[in-house]
């Protein structure tokens, strides 16, 4: 007897459901690696804006350092050797020696918004030259074409000017600083933080100082005061007070709104050293 034999048919996919998987699928798969690609992106731009961020905020407390020494140690408390103590705790006062007396404003660098020298000894409690260490100069200098503030070291020298010395070994300390943007940019900026980013419209500067008024004695002494308003004893020897604003932009814009990205960090430094 012949047995029928009967093919037993399985069940399977269409070409065209495969095609239909396998397109749901890439889709599927190029979704998820765009948010995968858009996430690394967004990890590297917060690891640059925190890293920029870290680095403003570094070199901040660095000013407010060497600002809290200037004038260390007064004429007073050294030898009499001039490069063991600071003659002015900032730039220069009047008859300042350098190869020609110098005259605030005229053959000497003075305070100003962007560039500030400080004359002081950070290295005090160095056992190896303790108690006649030499004095250095420290100066801050804005950048303005690469928005770069810079800092110089330079050891205080007899007859040498300190704007020169200085100048020579300028390193850059913190980069973006927006503090002087130009107009059109501190529109830009005001129109995403608000007009209390740049009051004014303005520029802002990185060193505003406060100053005694020892031209005027009282009992108790009066306050600090600005020192352009301070008439007769607005001079850098009166100095008391520096306020460092920083305002920092991130190396990269927002990677989500592709705007740029600014901190603003304020410190104040006082001197504490006298000037005798």
């Amino acid at each position: 007897m012949m047995r029928d034999r009967r093919k037993q048919q399985q069940a399977g996919f269409t070409l065209i459901e495969l095609l239909t998987a396998l397109g749901i699928f890439l889709i599927v798969c190029g979704a998820a690696f765009t948010l995968l690609s858009a996430s690394q992106q967004r990890a590297k731009t917060e690891s640059q804006v925190l890293t920029s961020f870290q680095e403003a905020r570094l070199a901040l407390d660095q000013i407010v350092r060497d600002v809290n020494d200037a004038g260390y140690p007064p004429p007073s408390y050294s030898d009499g050797v001039p490069a063991h103590f600071a003659i002015s705790p900032f730039a220069w006062s009047p008859n300042y020696t350098v190869p020609t007396p110098c005259a605030v404003g005229i053959n000497c660098i003075t305070p100003a918004d962007f560039d500030i020298i400080i004359e002081t000894n950070p290295n005090r409690l160095d056992p190896s030259c303790a108690p006649n260490c030499p004095v250095q100069w420290i100066r801050y200098k804005l950048d303005t074409t690469t928005s770069t503030l810079m800092r110089g070291i330079a050891a205080k020298q007899t007859l040498h000017d300190p704007d020169t010395d200085t100048a020579a070994n300028l390193a850059p300390l913190v980069q973006n600083v927006v503090n002087n943007a130009s107009a059109a940019q501190i529109a830009q900026y005001q129109a995403i933080y608000g007009v209390g980013m740049f009051p004014g419209g303005n520029p802002v500067p990185i060193f505003t100082f406060s100053c005694d008024s020892p031209a005027i004695p009282q009992s108790p002494p009066p306050p600090t005061t600005p020192c352009p308003s301070a008439g007769a004893d607005n001079i850098p020897a009166n100095i008391r007070d520096v306020t460092v604003t920083l305002i920092v932009s991130a190396p990269v814009p927002d990677a989500t709104t592709g705007q740029p990205r600014l901190v603003q960090l304020v410190g104040r430094g006082r001197r504490v050293n006298p000037n005798q």
